[in-house]
């Protein structure tokens, strides 16, 4: 397979615009960007840096909550933690930074689409914190983890577990039964869909949610049962997000 040709100077100008750093080892910015699949040579890829990345990233998100809420016990700071350095929200910072126009890969790894590619863009966020890390230090890593994860951090509901399994405890628990999930309605393109799930507990009138991704939609309604049977206080939002 022929290789993709490095990023040109314009692109690269670009990506520092986006993420706010200007890199002295333009070629390890363009490495942070490429997939395995589409390296020249081996170590020419963006997983070294992404291991780098994963570490540097729970720190300074660790680091943020613990000055950030005081009062938080260790539970708390672990699901806030969890949720934040999570693929899902990696690959939401991907899509706010338009990255997808500038990730090197192989046509096989272009075709992949949902979760495989999701994986992806949260891969290349973590591989280009490893790379501002290792060109100017540790404050230039955490001022691009700052400038990316403080609202999302500071967001009442970050402190929540995750819906779906906190609706299986607590049904398991209430009414010794799990949860349905069904997909009721998808709509909008293939590029940007919008799916509405319903989740049943035999008893219990129906919720629904609806979001880009079917468990984006799972959780939502997940989220809205358990706020409407009074098991989770209602978000500030009230839009059944978690």
């Amino acid at each position: 397979m022929k290789a993709p040709k490095p990023l040109n100077d314009k692109e690269l100008m670009a990506v520092e615009a986006a993420i706010g750093h200007h890199f002295t080892d333009k070629a390890r910015l363009d490495r942070a960007l490429t997939h395995a699949s589409a390296r020249p040579a081996k170590g020419s890829d963006y997983e070294r840096l992404e291991f780098l990345g994963d570490r540097v990233l729970g720190l300074c998100v660790a680091e943020h909550l613990f000055v950030k809420f005081r009062n938080a016990g260790e539970g708390e700071l672990s699901v806030r933690l969890n949720q934040l350095v999570s693929a899902e929200t990696c690959a939401a910072v991907a899509d706010e930074l338009e990255l997808h126009r500038f990730i090197r890969t192989g046509s096989d790894v272009k075709k992949i689409t949902g979760k495989n590619m999701l994986n992806v863009r949260a891969d290349v966020v973590e591989s280009l914190i490893a790379a501002i890390y290792l060109d100017a230090g540790l404050e230039a890593a955490r001022a691009f983890v700052l400038k990316f994860w403080s609202e999302r951090a500071a967001h009442e509901d970050a402190g929540r577990r995750d819906a779906k399994t906190e609706l299986q405890e607590w049904a398991h628990a209430r009414f010794a039964v799990t949860p349905v999930y069904r997909v009721v309605d998808r709509s909008g393109p293939d590029h940007d869909p919008r799916f509405t799930v319903m989740v049943d507990i035999a008893g219990l009138p129906t919720e629904t949610g609806t979001e880009r991704s079917k468990r984006a939609a799972e959780q939502a309604a997940a989220a809205r049962l358990l706020e409407r049977e009074g098991v989770w206080d209602r978000a500030s939002t009230d839009d059944g997000t978690v």
